[in-house]
């Protein structure tokens, strides 16, 4: 195997329905499925397909936070994908990933600026998806809480 490659082992057990576990070692299992009626209770593919992305963007941008030796107050994304049917099968063609980073200062906005655009340029989840990723990064200064 390459050195490059890592593998990411999980498992899904049908618990009945269309409902399952995601299992991986040593770590909490994760409800998923859909259930008859529509209603959701689990976490469904497609959120959690949307939420990989969104953890890897958040993820990415910490990494580069830390590199650049900068520090922010909060961060969040709000990501959504959409579904629609392509030929006969369905595919998330589109992802808006929505940022929102609050910052100690004014005038540190330029680097995380930075941070964000690399966050987004690594983000390997939605590199890996056919369809076309959007990023909408908001950086609010605390002191004056303005973007």
């Amino acid at each position: 195997m390459n050195e490059e490659m890592k593998p990411y082992d999980v498992t899904i057990v049908w618990t009945g329905g269309k409902s399952g576990e995601a299992r991986v070692e040593g770590m909490p299992k994760i409800r998923t499925g859909k259930p008859p009626d529509k209603e959701l209770v689990y976490h469904t593919p497609e959120h959690l397909l949307v939420a990989a992305a969104g953890t890897c963007l958040m993820n990415s941008f910490v990494e580069f936070t830390k590199k650049m030796r900068i520090q922010f107050e909060s961060f969040e994304v709000e990501a959504t994908g959409f579904l629609e049917k392509v030929g006969r099968s369905f595919e998330i063609t589109r992802l808006n990933m929505v940022t929102t980073v609050e910052i100690p200062s004014a005038d540190l906005r330029n680097r995380f600026e930075r941070a964000l655009e690399l966050g987004a340029k690594y983000c390997y989840v939605a590199n890996s998806l056919k369809g076309k990723t959007i990023y909408d990064h908001h950086i609010m200064v605390k002191e004056d809480q303005a973007e």
